[in-house]
């Protein structure tokens, strides 16, 4: 299977402005999630960006970067149109889609994703975590996973959602936006445009569900921080400076 790992990369942050070129222990956020990526050796890892200025700091950073539309809705759309660029003669068959706002992701969590389609029959891969504090189970912001159990520590997903769910007893699980899509599967996916229970909810993985795809689960055993606002930022640096001081 040849894979190519991407990472969507938009500076237009309304809560963290310039939010992919933050410093964190002397190097951009973005360069941090990009070294992970490129670490989990799932093939040519490209950040894929709208910026030329964040295209410039990767690259200084030995790190390879494309150049893509800034009207872009999603960041689906976006490592597509990338995709189309990197390899017009379609000679890859999956794509892992990486998130630009995670700079403490492990590479192992990375490489969990892909395993869904590595040995299995889904058509796109993704995350999760048991949730164990009570307070997430309720915050609408931890996307929930309803899905059946299909193996040890995978599932295969029935629904996402921000409500509490699914009711009684058993444990809940937080969806984590990391994707491994085959290359057909994410065609379709971003040509569908969105869904109804996509707007609603507002989660994008839904269109799939919708549309009769599959998706499967690999469930891990942490969260990695997403830095969405000011202090998630100096939550990754006092990890990331740490870490750093370790070496």
């Amino acid at each position: 299977m040849k894979i190519l790992t991407l990472i969507p990369a938009r500076m237009a942050s309304t809560r963290l402005p310039d939010k992919p070129l933050a410093d964190i222990a002397g190097k951009p956020m973005i360069v941090h999630v990009a070294e992970r990526a490129k670490a989990a050796g799932l093939g040519r890892t490209v950040v894929a960006t709208d910026s030329l200025d964040v295209k410039s700091a990767v690259e200084a950073h030995g790190l390879e970067a494309v150049m893509t539309r800034n009207d872009h809705e999603s960041g689906s759309d976006r490592i597509y149109e990338a995709l189309l660029a990197l390899d017009p003669d379609g000679t890859v068959d999956a794509v892992v889609n990486v998130q630009g706002d995670l700079p403490t992701i492990e590479a192992d969590i990375i490489k969990r994703a892909l395993l869904p389609l590595q040995n299995g029959p889904a058509d796109i891969g993704t995350l999760g975590v048991e949730i164990r504090r009570d307070d997430e189970k309720t915050n609408p912001n931890v996307v929930k996973i309803i899905g059946s159990p299909i193996g040890e520590d995978r599932m295969r997903a029935l629904y996402f959602t921000r409500a509490t769910a699914p009711w009684g007893d058993g444990p809940l699980y937080h969806h984590i936006g990391l994707y491994a899509y085959r290359r057909a599967a994410l065609e379709r996916f971003v040509g569908l445009g969105p869904s109804p229970l996509e707007r609603r909810e507002r989660l994008e993985q839904l269109r799939a569900l919708e549309a009769g795809m599959r998706i499967d689960v690999e469930i891990v055993d942490s969260v990695p921080l997403g830095v969405d606002t000011p202090e998630d930022l100096e939550r990754a640096r006092d990890i990331l400076t740490s870490t750093k001081g370790n070496r």
